[in-house]
């Protein structure tokens, strides 16, 4: 049977030898389900939108997730786009309205609706030429590909919208990882303002906050907790600026 290394840090790889867990067993249990999605999300990218629900492979994908890659779908086929392309992936998450991705966002001090207009410029740009979209773009295939891995790699059994708004800044070719990162949602600070707001999310569902309240406060504790994160990377940029002699915004 072929043997593959993982490396673990010390103090974790030690833990694990104090618990005596079967690592190899937990091992092939985890590469097991990552395959699944990753060739789960491969044979949607690849394979003909023309049925009846090009999402039905994507198990993994939350409801919400699943909406948003419709409407991804449906707009490329209203803008005669000839493939479903990364803006528009975008465009369904913005279209969709009420997922944590966008709530990331905002907690970033990024405007949806500047996305949405800076997209749009773009997009109309780019206008198709009357046909139907039949596939994903190779940026929109890897975008989605990203977005598995993302949440594979935060140990996520589930492929949410705030997966996919990593897999698409991350993606280094689309038109909508372009348009995130100009507007500051580069990899890393993302990353960790999803990681902030997962954490706070999980929070306020532990004290069965419920009601229109409670999404209020949700969106504030979210918008704090990613601030948080966010502070020393934001000073340690400051502090930059300010040794290069660049002038501060305001």
């Amino acid at each position: 049977m072929p043997k593959i290394n993982v490396y673990l840090p010390d103090d974790l790889a030690e833990a694990v030898k104090e618990s005596g867990v079967p690592v190899s067993a937990i091992c092939q249990r985890a590469l097991e389900q990552a395959v699944r999605r990753v060739t789960a999300i491969r044979e949607t990218t690849l394979g003909d939108l023309d049925v009846d629900d090009p999402t039905q492979r994507l198990a993994a994908f939350t409801g919400r997730a699943r909406v948003v890659l419709r409407l991804a779908i449906d707009q490329a086929r209203a803008g005669g786009a000839p493939s479903v392309g990364t803006e528009h992936l975008l465009g369904g998450m913005l279209a969709e309205g009420g997922n944590l991705a966008l709530q990331v966002l905002r907690a970033m001090e990024i405007d949806p609706e500047r996305v949405g207009r800076d997209l749009a410029g773009v997009t109309a740009e780019n206008a198709g030429e009357g046909v139907t979209a039949r596939h994903f773009s190779g940026s929109a295939a890897n975008a989605l590909e990203l977005t598995v891995t993302e949440a594979t790699a935060l140990g996520h059994n589930y492929v949410g919208c705030e997966h996919l708004l990593l897999g698409l800044v991350t993606e280094p070719d689309g038109t909508a990882g372009q348009v995130l990162r100009a507007l500051g949602a580069e990899p890393r600070l993302t990353r960790r303002a999803v990681n902030a707001a997962l954490v706070g999310y999980v929070h306020l569902r532990a004290q069965g906050q419920t009601g229109a309240t409670a999404a209020a406060d949700a969106a504030k504790a979210l918008a704090a907790a990613v601030r948080q994160e966010l502070q020393p990377v934001t000073q340690r940029l400051e502090r930059l600026e300010e040794r290069l002699g660049m002038p501060a915004e305001g």
